[in-house]
């Protein structure tokens, strides 16, 4: 009886091998089943094998969430670095810690695939040379970009490299591989792309499959993260197992940062393509954002983009967290969800490298006045906007409506439930709207709570915010920028500070901070920052932290005050425990000269109830019971 290679397309490319942009390569028919041997005859079709393997592809955070179901944009709204605006998900801002199952991934199903495809391939005996080549790099880029994916979650996990076979004669012990240590993972990805590199096309148009960039990012990335646990972990001895499948011996960092180093360096200097920042758009907050919005070959700092198309595959980012006001859906309770929070915003710098709250009061405590909500936050880091819908922004050429109500001179309020629900003012009689259409109301869902919306992945096509359309804005996994931050941080760590600086003020200057970092201004602290901001919603965060070993630290679990809000912006350890607001009101005291100007207040949004707690046991997530019984040689992780 034949093998049959069973098929199970639901992507987006290319009708015929070879004969469309790369973009496109997802959008091959669905192929019910197909004999192996033929399958692997035509490269049209294994072509679309690989095309499903891609859609397989695991990342923490997600734009997705509309067309398949997965969490989308709630994976962004987490760690105090946003909001959930949206009344089924403020479990998320009032528990106070995280399960020891969270962020966790397992799929050794999609690794025997992969292991399969890989043995196929291999043994192809129709399929051209260059073809088999290609295949065979891109399968195994991606086996260890999701064997990355598993060691960031779980430590060191079972490395299985082909596809095993039992022989249904009731001992199922050859199918029981032990955990191999989290070094060894660490060491198998590094020597994966380092074996496929050159295998790999060295061309920047190259996004939505793997290229010779792709796989040095991905090599730059693991190291920098295996060499970061290395050193950090002397901090946590707590976080680690004595056979080694969870840490790594200190003194293996310094060899993992050169690997970081050497990969991303590859990258750089132009050997893997012209790779370069974007800088395409004369407003620098602009051109931020159209980092994530630009699929055109203009774009070189993509790197490795998981991507979607009308007509195929899109996802509902942008119908869930476009302005409520100016939303597609004609203020469809869907939009407004994700709203950054005031710890995230006021962490961008000012133009002069300095690290200050949004100023409120003045020294004696007043409230400090502004002409335009939009001038609270001037001369800042440029990423700000490009990140962030602020106040008064701009969307599809309209001003975003976020405010909070009337503040009088006596100090009290006018405000409402809902702008449609209108009041008069003091000495007047007809009634009028109190508070902004997008909020902030608390409460309130769809309508920006911490009185700010996502920018970031935003599309504003017209039509993107519709449920039966939704949005193709990419989702970039790999980019330039975090390559040349990955390069400072694995050089500051190895002595170099004047090569890190190199390196960020590159990506600072992009974001008009004109006044370069010198040599003794890079601190680990800075580090952290620079990631914080450049990165922000990009699935960073949390493997950041965790791979620093200051989690535990960040998130201890203790409600924050405004002093600690407002105090040590720029300190890596600073406590960032609960997602704060920043509402703005209209000062109304007609014949005041301030009449009709803006104040802005920090405020906790009342639902927010918890206080992020991460424990030591959160930093390698759970490895099931199920898992465990199936196989006894899966050592249980430390601290749970």
């Amino acid at each position: 009886m034949k093998k049959l290679l069973f098929i199970t397309m639901s992507g987006l490319l290319l009708g015929a091998w070879g004969c469309k942009k790369d973009s496109e390569f997802l959008d091959i028919p669905p192929i019910q089943i197909v004999p192996n041997e033929v399958a692997f005859s035509d490269p049209a079709l294994v072509l679309s094998i690989l095309g499903d393997l891609y859609n397989r592809q695991v990342d923490f955070t997600s734009l997705d969430g509309y067309s398949d179901g997965t969490p989308g944009w709630r994976t962004f709204t987490d760690f105090s670095e946003s909001f959930p605006s949206e009344n089924g998900s403020n479990y998320i801002v009032q528990r106070t810690g995280w399960g020891y199952g969270e962020w966790a991934t397992w799929d050794y199903a999609y690794i025997r695939d992969l292991n399969l495809f890989i043995q196929r391939d291999s043994a192809a005996t129709q399929l051209t040379e260059s073809d088999k080549s290609r295949f065979l790099a891109e399968a195994r880029f991606l086996r260890a970009n999701y064997y990355f994916e598993l060691v960031k979650r779980m430590g060191g996990v079972p490395l299985i490299t082909n596809p095993l076979q039992y022989d249904y004669k009731g001992d199922a012990t050859s199918l029981q591989v032990p955990r191999a240590k989290e070094s060894e993972v660490y060491d198998f990805i590094i020597s994966e792309a380092e074996a496929i590199k050159d295998k790999l096309p060295a061309d920047a148009n190259v996004k939505s499959r793997a290229s010779k960039a792709a796989a040095l990012a991905m090599e730059a990335r693991a190291a920098l993260y295996a060499a970061s646990i290395a050193k950090y972990g002397a901090n946590t001895p707590q976080v680690s197992l004595p056979g080694g499948e969870v840490g790594i011996p200190a003194t293996m960092a310094n060899g993992y940062y050169t690997t970081a180093l050497k990969a991303a360096q590859e990258i750089i200097n132009g050997n893997a393509g012209p790779y370069q920042l974007y800088k395409v758009l004369p407003d620098l907050s602009d051109n931020f954002a159209a980092i994530f919005l630009d699929k055109s070959s203009v774009n070189q700092e993509s790197i490795f983009i998981e991507d979607f198309k009308v007509g195929g595959r899109t996802h509902g980012f942008t119908v869930n967290d476009q302005p409520f006001s100016i939303s597609d859906e004609n203020g469809s309770s869907d939009a407004g969800r994700l709203n950054p929070s005031l710890n995230l915003v006021q962490s961008f710098e000012r133009l002069d490298n300095t690290y200050v709250p949004i100023q409120t009061t003045d020294v004696s405590g007043n409230p400090v006045y502004y002409a335009d909500q939009l001038d609270a936050f001037a001369a800042r880091d440029a990423r700000l906007a490009g990140t962030v819908l602020l106040p008064n922004g701009l969307f599809k050429g309209k001003r975003v409506d976020i405010w909070a109500g009337y503040q009088l001179a006596d100090g009290s309020i006018i405000s409402s439930d809902n702008y449609v629900n209108q009041k008069p003012l003091p000495g007047t009689t007809n009634p009028v709207q109190v508070v902004g259409s997008d909020g902030t109301v608390n409460g309130l869902e769809a309508r920006s709570q911490s009185g700010f919306y996502i920018r970031k992945y935003l599309d504003p096509t017209i039509g993107s915010g519709r449920r039966g359309r939704g949005s193709e804005v990419a989702f970039i996994r790999y980019r330039y920028a975090e390559v040349l931050l990955n390069a400072a941080e694995a050089a500051f760590e190895l002595g170099q500070p004047a090569v890190a600086a190199g390196y960020m003020n590159q990506v600072r200057a992009r974001a008009g901070l004109t006044t370069p970092l010198a040599v003794t201004d890079i601190t680990f602290d800075r580090i952290v920052h620079e990631r914080r901001v450049e990165l922000a919603f990009e699935g960073h965060i949390l493997f950041d932290m965790k791979r620093w070993r200051i989690a535990h630290i960040v998130w201890d679990g203790t409600p924050m005050t405004k002093a600690d809000l407002v105090s040590n912006i720029g300190k890596a350890t600073k406590r960032n425990t609960q997602p704060w607001g920043l509402w703005s009101y209209k000062y109304y005291n007609p014949g005041n000269p301030n009449n009709g100007k803006w104040i802005f207040k920090e405020v906790l949004p009342a639902v927010v109830t918890g206080a992020n707690r991460f424990q030591f046991g959160n930093y390698y997530s759970t490895i099931n019971d199920n898992i465990r019984a199936a196989n006894p040689k899966i050592v249980r992780q430390p601290n749970q």
